[in-house]
């Protein structure tokens, strides 16, 4: 695999800071992801539009006004990854530089500029990067990864439960930048169908989850957005059910650029395309049948990046050996901003028994893994003034940039959080997003947060004393059972949140010494 490493700066683990630069047929992009633990976050992340497949349908090689453009960048965005200190730096040239005639000339030039070499990638593995993206970014992925470059569309099926979870691929020839240059719509039409008439691997999307990769279909979900007043305005994880999409593609593939640019807060450059997407799109969801669209932040970049992770060291804290990126973010966080070492996993256990055993049912895997996620991040908003702690905790937690966690799930970890630092039921930071929560989740939620908010109360922060007190419940009311003698653990704030807690729950809450033991002989 050619690609270049850099030594890391002092007191960098190995391949703790990875730079990928993207050459594609219409954009130019540079990545630089950052390592916690056993996942990755993206601490930079910058775009030029060449348009490189410009015009390559019709001359066969790349568009001259964006050869230089691309080099000049790609010098610059080299020697930028250099002085950030990457252990790792790599170029990936895709479509337009794999099809065009003077492809070779241009990466052996851009090799020779950067002193980096460019690796042309086919189109079989582009469609495996992505789906690996895919992969690392949306837990338990189940059907069919549609990767949209300006030149080519990218199919490839995926099962995260399957031993092999990236199945077979193929690329088709019908990116935006290659089908305006057809002319009118009906012969894009036309063309898309021909092309997408022997994609076997589409018939796997029957049923199950179409994942959208690339900038063009972005701006499809922010247009969506826009239109349907989404409350949440991040791609990662939108899902359009297919009837809905069909309906909104049918309206967006007929507009002209000028409708397009009335109502949408997109770029001029990618408005151009938006037609030409929602076209493409409708195609194949009309071929493939999925049950829903879903968007993706996560594309061939990370497919790269979180192929270079190594397995869980030992002794990494950071690290999660079951391979969870969600849990992984959150202890990298909290390992770098919480007050003390930290330690999720014991406040997880210790609030454990809220949320199981009788009168109350056992939360499911998906839910308690949100609850030691929440866990996790506790203790990351402390440094936030006492009266905008909550809403900052909410906020900043809605929009972290988190993997493999869906938009309800967002919120439902935004409002543990808030709670957690006494924000009020009502607040109307809460009040937009309220509607991807259902009554129960919000209860949980905020039952989940005051019962963090009670475990610090307990124990300054100092985790390692929540071992003398436990929380229980037998189905009728809440306990909290304390030392048999001692005031550590008594007083009125304590009442106060336990109190509160109760209410959350519906269950009356008490407090109760535990009998002294007999000294041992």
């Amino acid at each position: 695999m050619p690609d270049h490493n850099f030594p890391g700066l002092p007191g960098h683990t190995p391949l703790g800071r990875i730079a990928v630069i993207d050459l594609g047929s219409n954009s130019l992009r540079l990545v630089v992801f950052d390592r916690l633990g056993t996942t990755l976050i993206a601490s930079l992340n910058e775009k030029v539009t060449c348009a490189l497949g410009r015009g390559i349908a019709r001359t066969g090689r790349l568009n001259p006004d964006g050869t230089e453009l691309a080099l000049s960048n790609l010098e610059r965005f080299v020697s930028l990854a250099r002085a950030l200190g990457v252990d790792h730096l790599t170029i990936i040239a895709t479509a337009a530089v794999r099809e065009a005639s003077d492809g070779p000339a241009f990466a052996a030039e851009a090799e020779r500029r950067c002193g980096i070499p460019v690796r042309i990638i086919t189109g079989t593995e582009e469609a495996r990067l992505s789906a690996a993206g895919v992969l690392a970014g949306i837990r338990r992925a189940d059907g069919v990864v549609a990767d949209l470059g300006g030149g080519s569309v990218e199919l490839v099926r995926v099962n995260a439960a399957s031993a092999t979870p990236i199945g077979a691929g193929v690329s088709l020839p019908i990116g935006p930048l290659r089908l305006t240059e057809l002319g009118d719509r009906s012969k894009v039409a036309d063309f898309i169908e021909r092309k997408i008439a022997d994609a076997a691997v589409l018939a796997a999307a029957s049923g199950k989850d179409l994942y959208l990769v690339g900038g063009a279909w972005r701006a499809l979900a922010r247009l969506h957005m826009e239109l349907t007043q989404y409350p949440l305005h991040i791609i990662h994880e939108y899902a359009i059910p297919r009837p809905d999409a069909e309906g909104f593609l049918e309206v967006v593939a007929g507009q002209s650029r000028r409708s397009l640019d009335r109502i949408a807060a997109i770029s001029r450059r990618r408005l151009e395309a938006l037609p030409v997407a929602a076209l493409i799109l409708h195609r194949l969801i009309a071929a493939g049948k999925p049950r829903r669209v879903v968007f993706s932040a996560f594309g061939l970049r990370e497919g790269y990046a979180f192929g270079l992770l190594p397995s869980v060291p030992e002794g990494d804290p950071g690290g999660e050996p079951d391979g969870d990126a969600l849990i992984a973010s959150c202890k990298g966080i909290a390992l770098s901003q919480s007050r003390w070492s930290g330690d999720g996993d014991r406040l997880h256990r210790w609030i454990a028994p809220l949320f199981s055993g009788p009168g109350l049912a056992d939360r499911d895997a998906a839910r308690r893994r949100l609850h030691r996620a929440a866990c996790w991040l506790s203790d990351t908003a402390w440094s936030e003034h006492p009266d905008y702690r909550a809403a900052h905790a909410f906020a900043r937690t809605l929009t972290l940039p988190f993997p493999q966690i869906g938009h309800a799930e967002r919120v439902f970890l935004a409002s543990a959080l808030h709670a957690r630092y006494g924000g009020g039921n009502d607040d109307p930071v809460k009040a937009a997003t309220r509607m991807l929560l259902d009554e129960d989740e919000a209860a949980e939620a905020r039952a989940l947060g005051l019962a963090l908010r009670l475990a610090y109360t307990l124990c300054g922060g100092a985790l390692q004393l929540l071992d003398e007190v436990r929380l229980a419940h037998d189905g009728t009311d809440i306990a909290l059972e304390m030392p048999p003698t001692g005031s550590l653990f008594a007083g009125e704030t304590v009442t106060r949140r336990l109190d509160a807690l109760g209410r959350a729950l519906a269950l009356p809450a008490r407090t109760l010494r535990r009998r002294e033991t007999a000294a041992a002989v």
